[in-house]
């Protein structure tokens, strides 16, 4: 998945007008003609054909509008949202990433959809996506679509020692060291993805940094975290994973391609990377959710993904709000997740992936998303990113608690440096 599903916060949250305070729509047109709505939506959310039908059946079922969607490219996007909420005439709908809607709530110029979380089915929503779309305890960005890592396999080397996918931590490090051999990597996981260690952490009950009021604290110096990354170690250490880089440096799909390598954690995208660098690994790939704890419950995963947001400026609240009804609804959720292979919003409508064994896997580890800490200063953490030096002084033999605590001074700061 692109990067930006992983993007950062920067600035403290403000309080925005609930939803049914807001007026009634006032576009100014002409008196019986049709409002028109504009949406942005992000490249490669969506194909034109999903586009098209899109427009074509909500201007049918409501004919008081015309849509118009507009695609945006992700490079530039959040200067081009921060102006737009300025505007006195922005756009209707905006697709952002998940976890940047703290940070557009912090200009006060984000519809609150609290009262209307209900009517979505918000009970239903992923909780990667629907908790960084709340702010204070409103909610702002509406879940879109989803992504999560998974593991990719080599479906030969399982079966030639006759392993089945694990469904435990405990199963997976045994089956991972029993494919460690004869010169195959048991996986390859770079020792800075910081984001694989995360859910981790999650699985042990800790965080990454904790907020007590209006102030934050890093938390990787706690026996939760502290445990996570004892088990990262554990796991990196049964196959070749540079320590001191993350899965960018080499990418970690050419590693995968040179064929010596037996599992990779990764979007299920990154097989058809794999299969393009290396034809021969064609029909041998397969995919697994992460393991968690106990076979009860999938591993922790980081979830990326995009919500809906309205900017308060628009004078077309009414329409704006259908126009989110029908995006995150089942008959164009299930339609998205088929042309896309992403996860629905909604827990309930995983099947509707289930054709896909790489998106099957990623609906099942989505259950237990997670996000980043919801502070629009998280962008500041990701700047320095002290997790990465954390996990390579960890895998390199340096005292966990001591490098914990030097990372949580640096989270500490930034979450509570003002913008």
């Amino acid at each position: 998945m692109p990067h930006r599903l992983f993007a950062g916060l920067l600035t403290l949250a403000l309080t925005v007008p609930a939803l049914a305070a807001c007026g009634s729509d006032d576009s100014g047109a002409t008196p019986g003609e049709p409002q028109n709505l504009t949406v942005w939506l992000m490249k490669d959310t969506a194909t034109d054909a999903y586009v098209d039908a899109f427009e074509a059946e909500f201007e049918r079922d409501h004919p008081e509008y015309t849509l118009t969607i507009q695609i945006q490219e992700w490079d530039g996007i959040t200067e081009k949202v921060t102006g737009a909420l300025a505007s006195t005439d922005p756009p209707d709908v905006l697709e952002v990433g998940n976890t940047q809607v703290a940070q557009y709530a912090a200009s006060g110029g984000v519809t609150d959809f609290t009262g209307k979380v209900g009517e979505l089915r918000g009970e239903d929503w992923l909780p990667g996506l629907a908790e960084p779309g709340a702010v204070d305890g409103k909610q702002y960005g509406v879940p879109f679509y989803a992504a999560n890592r998974v593991v990719i396999y080599r479906t030969d080397l399982f079966e030639a020692k006759g392993i089945e996918p694990p469904t435990t931590r405990d199963e997976w490090l045994t089956a991972t060291a029993a494919l460690n051999q004869g010169g195959t990597q048991g996986i390859y996981l770079p020792g800075q993805n910081w984001y694989v260690l995360a859910g981790f952490v999650w699985d042990e009950g800790g965080d990454l940094a904790v907020r007590d009021g209006d102030t934050w604290a890093g938390a990787l110096n706690t026996p939760e975290a502290l445990a996570g990354a004892d088990f990262y170690r554990q796991l990196q250490a049964l196959g070749k994973g540079p320590k001191d880089s993350d899965e960018a440096k080499p990418q970690q799909t050419d590693v995968f391609a040179r064929g010596d390598v037996a599992q990779l954690i990764a979007v299920p995208g990154a097989a058809k990377l794999v299969e393009t660098a290396n034809p021969d690994l064609a029909g041998k790939l397969g995919f697994f959710p992460i393991p968690g704890k106990t076979a009860s419950e999938p591993g922790a995963v980081f979830t990326g993904g995009s919500d809906l947001i309205v900017p308060l400026a628009s004078e077309r609240q009414d329409g704006a709000y259908e126009v989110v009804k029908a995006l995150t609804g089942e008959r164009w959720q299930v339609e998205l997740a088929k042309t896309m292979n992403y996860v629905p919003n909604r827990t309930s409508l995983a099947d509707a992936v289930k054709a896909d064994p790489g998106a099957a896997a990623m609906a099942v580890g989505a259950a237990n998303g997670h996000a980043t800490p919801n502070s629009p200063n998280w962008t500041a953490v990701e700047a320095r990113n002290p997790i990465k030096e954390f996990l390579t002084k960890v895998l390199t033999g340096a005292d966990p608690k001591a490098a914990a605590a030097d990372a949580d001074a640096v989270i500490t700061s930034a979450l509570n440096t003002a913008n």
